[in-house]
């Protein structure tokens, strides 16, 4: 290895993951990534890239051997589809995924340590309106998180907290609000609502068929946060003096109506919502970014149209090359 700080990123073949070691390269760190698969979408940028799977303790022993700083990103997750079906895996995988890597950090003398949470901590009697009020990081408690994933979220928050009283450990935490952008997954159950949307909306254009698939009646309303202003956050936080859990994302909250109607017309197409039954999730959501602006001086500046605009483009061209393919097979 080189003099540089030395950086583990670990879910580095994951969206944010994948985006983050990029970012941290440029920035001039050294960056080990590590994941159960490689980036789908191109090749890692990490000066070092391990395939290990984090819920194995010596495997995270490993993963952090030599390293300066943390960023856990590591998760089993995807969309509602998937969250809202798959608790006791969730549930299961992530807890030790963060709690081995955690301590296998502090045992090899990480300095810093970065956790990646979610607006899922957040208690769902707060969440039961589309003109949701913004939330704010101590709306957390008392505890009430939406599904098996934002209580394991919660509980690693809680002993990021408890690692730094106990050990000194200097730790960090963020919680994302729907991050979304180009070479994430955009199909096969895990995608997120933005990658959902752009592909419904490219295979409508592509076919020439304009029905588009909403869950519900598509009232239930989100905020989006584009990746590149997410890896700026998650970098801005990990050089700070802030220790208590933090709100990334953007504060504009659309509906998934609206939401469909903005790719389709960044698409150059006319289409036709078609409301079925499907998990939504809670009925509105949106981040107070307050505390971001105060903690950071900064907040996300990418306006979604900018956001859905590139991940669109990215997309269609995956759909196309994917369409393009099937009909290949199909003739041979």
């Amino acid at each position: 290895m080189s003099d540089k700080t030395k950086v583990l990123v670990t879910g580095a073949g994951g969206f944010i993951g994948s985006h983050l070691v990029t970012f941290l390269r440029e920035k001039g760190y050294w960056v080990r990534g590590v994941d159960i698969k490689y980036p789908e979408f191109g090749a890692s940028d990490a000066d070092e890239f391990k395939l290990l799977d984090l819920r194995r303790w010596e495997n995270c022993l490993s993963a952090t051997d030599g390293i300066d700083e943390v960023y856990a990103l590591a998760a089993d997750m995807g969309g509602m589809g998937f969250i809202s079906s798959h608790h006791a895996q969730i549930l299961y995988n992530n807890s030790l995924i963060n709690l081995h890597t955690l301590d296998a950090a502090r045992e090899n003398g990480a300095k810093r340590y970065l956790y990646t949470s979610s607006a899922c901590v957040y208690p769902e009697f707060l969440q039961e309106d589309t003109n949701v009020t913004p939330l704010k990081e101590e709306d957390a408690y008392p505890a009430m998180p939406q599904d098996a994933y934002g209580w394991e979220k919660l509980v690693s928050e809680r002993l990021c907290l408890h690692y730094h009283e106990d050990y000194g450990m200097e730790t960090r935490t963020v919680r994302f609000h729907n991050i979304f952008g180009e070479k994430g997954t955009w199909e096969g159950g895990r995608e997120k609502a933005p990658a959902a949307m752009c592909r419904k909306v490219a295979t409508a254009k592509l076919t020439g068929d304009p029905v588009v698939e909403i869950w519900g009646d598509g009232e239930q309303t989100r905020s989006f946060c584009y990746i590149s202003d997410c890896v700026e956050g998650i970098y801005r936080l990990m050089r700070s003096d802030f220790r208590e859990p933090l709100n990334l994302g953007q504060d504009r909250m659309v509906s998934i109506n609206q939401l469909a109607d903005i790719v389709a017309e960044i698409a150059g197409i006319s289409i036709d919502k078609k409301h079925i039954d499907g998990p939504q999730g809670v009925r509105g959501r949106n981040s107070d970014n307050t505390k971001l602006r105060e903690v950071l001086g900064w907040e996300p500046s990418v306006s979604l149209e900018e956001g859905l605009a590139i991940t669109y483009r990215w997309i269609e061209q995956q759909v196309s090359e994917s369409y393009a393919n099937s009909e290949s097979t199909a003739s041979a």
